[in-house]
């Protein structure tokens, strides 16, 4: 049986109507770019805490402090990944509290848990209280992690979705570099020398506290409610009015009218199937169950969970975090010495993140999911190959052939730039975006947590495999460089430009004959509420003029 069509939505005029892809279309509604822009904040304080950490290990004064932490590459490797162990354990918890919450204030709240996080880490006195405040920390950007794609992902239409959704990397890529930067002056802190103050390492620990509490107040007082959302939880007149707002268009926008409709229907047929499906879950706790189990027993639940935590884990496994998280030992290891290791494993790492991720920024809705994954896993893949070739031939010469050092450098660099513009960005677009809205946020949290068990993997045994080893390190790196390339190629399938409603039709969902049968007792309950019409804002349109073509609505006013 064929996958089921929406009405009004399958083909493809309420994608075309909202006008062109990309950063274009993103700049024809500043508000919703001031949104996306607000909201990446929580990526700027992921990528700042992952960042801050490998710059604080190499202090003079940090080691006087804590001579165990700076010179035991366990607890080391255990200091890292406490972190990941508490942004696992907030991913999976987020998911019932933004659906209970909201999106906006589930946001809110990692951030009340970061800022704990963060001023233990600040007044840290023993490992204990380190180990704490970074698990806090953990918690909240397990959080934020989740909630931000999920929340960005929700309020984007479809032409610029990947765009948007694309700012949270590029949060992260500029927190990454920030920290890097403020690393490296601070470590001239009374000198960088025995001399050198606890300052050095304390005052870039707390500046993470200060876009905290920024994105603390813009989410509390600035973010709309996800219109999503709204229908989600029964707040039907407010989904309007919010949906209205983020696209700054009258409420009786045709715009508007079809998105509508089409969230109304989605989230209607979604409450219906669970109602009818597990008449016993009586308790909202036992319908949050039966969700969570769908999402393993319904085979194309099944499917769209199996490729969001898969491409989570690919990520990890390039090898990305292993260079943020000990890049000055990498470059330490490749025969670069002094002052120029911090300089050009952290800072430098940063500044070419940061350019690469706006490749994504301007391509992913233009040039697709899949191509820009292609491309970046054969640059990472080679670098990775080139990486491990080098350091394979000259392990125990690095001194007599710095240019092969300068070489192993450079190409790091390109892997960085290839991972950052590729699956960097669409591992958080592409799960924000594939699942219907009854089990959305516990998806994505389950995707996001698996990204945190595959960092905290990385991180912990990151140490022990370039000590043991060596260069065979990148080459597993590079085995999953090539995993990405042939697994993208063959199997996965391509999300640009689809709503969020009918990413169905691509993932063979409501092929059942039940499913077509509920649909259309569905559309015919929202036709009976608007006086037995059609309900689709697009088809009365057509029906209503003979004298204007649908590729007149692009010329509407986008502005009120």
């Amino acid at each position: 049986m064929a996958p089921l069509v929406i009405q009004g939505a399958a083909d493809g005029n309420l994608a075309n109507l909202y006008g062109p892809s990309g950063v274009r279309g993103i700049f024809q509604n500043r508000f919703l770019f001031s949104l996306g822009v607000a909201a990446s904040f929580g990526g700027l304080l992921f990528g700042y805490d992952q960042g801050v950490i490998s710059g604080v290990l190499v202090m003079n004064s940090f080691a006087r402090t804590f001579p165990r932490l700076a010179h035991d590459a366990n607890l080391q490797g255990w200091m890292v990944a406490v972190l990941q162990l508490g942004a696992c354990f907030g991913a999976i918890v987020n998911g019932p509290i933004a659906d209970r919450f909201s999106r906006k204030y589930s946001i809110a709240a990692a951030n009340v848990v970061f800022i704990l996080g963060g001023v233990l880490q600040t007044t840290v006195k023993n490992i204990t209280m380190m180990f704490v405040g970074r698990f806090f920390a953990g918690i909240a950007i397990g959080q934020l992690s989740m909630s931000v794609p999920l929340y960005l992902g929700e309020i984007a239409p479809p032409n610029v979705r990947g765009s948007l959704v694309t700012l949270q990397q590029w949060g992260i890529s500029i927190g990454i570099m920030t920290s890097f930067w403020i690393n490296y002056g601070t470590q001239y802190i009374g000198g960088s020398g025995n001399h050198q103050k606890e300052l050095a390492w304390r005052l870039p620990i707390g500046l993470q506290m200060v876009p905290s509490v920024f994105l603390l107040l813009i989410s509390t007082l600035f973010l709309p409610f996800s219109p999503r959302w709204l229908f989600l939880v029964g707040r039907e007149e407010e989904a309007v009015k919010s949906l209205a707002r983020i696209r700054r268009l009258p409420q009786d926008h045709i715009f508007i009218q079809q998105e509508i409709y089409e969230i109304k229907l989605a989230q209607r047929f979604d409450a219906k199937t669970v109602v009818e499906r597990y008449p016993n879950a009586k308790t909202k706790w036992k319908q949050e169950f039966e969700l969570y189990n769908e999402l393993i027993t319904v085979a194309h639940l099944r499917k769209r969970l199996f490729v969001s935590c898969l491409m989570q884990l690919i990520q990890q496994f390039t090898g990305i975090n292993a260079i943020i998280y000990y890049a000055p030992t990498i470059f330490g290891f490749i025969g670069l010495s002094g002052n120029s290791i911090h300089l050009l494993a952290t800072g430098v790492v940063g500044i070419i993140n940061v350019l690469s991720t706006s490749i994504a920024f301007v391509g992913l809705d233009l040039i697709g999911r899949r191509t820009i994954l292609l491309v970046g896993a054969v640059g990472m893949g080679i670098s990775q190959l080139i990486v491990a070739t080098l350091y394979a031939v000259h392990e125990h010469s690095w001194s007599s052939h710095r240019s092969a050092g300068w070489a192993a450098a450079v190409f790091i660099w390109i892997f960085i730039a290839n991972f950052a513009y590729s699956i960097g960005c669409v591992n958080w677009v592409y799960p924000s975006e594939i699942f219907p809205p009854s089990v959305r946020s516990k998806a994505i949290g389950i995707a996001v947590a698996t990204n945190w068990i595959c960092n905290f993997i990385i991180g912990l045994v990151t140490p022990r495999m370039l000590t043991s080893i060596r260069f065979g390190t990148f080459y597993f790196f590079f085995a999953f460089c090539v995993i990405l390339f042939v697994w993208v190629f063959f199997f996965l399938p391509e999300t640009k430009g689809v709503p969020m409603e009918e990413m169905d039709i691509i993932w063979g969902g409501n092929q059942a004959a039940e499913d077509l049968e509920r649909m259309a007792r569905v559309m015919a309950e929202l036709q009976n509420e608007e006086g037995n019409e059609s309900l689709d804002p697009l088809a009365r349109a057509k029906q209503a003029s003979e004298h204007v073509e649908m590729a007149d609505f692009r010329k509407l006013p986008r502005d009120i």
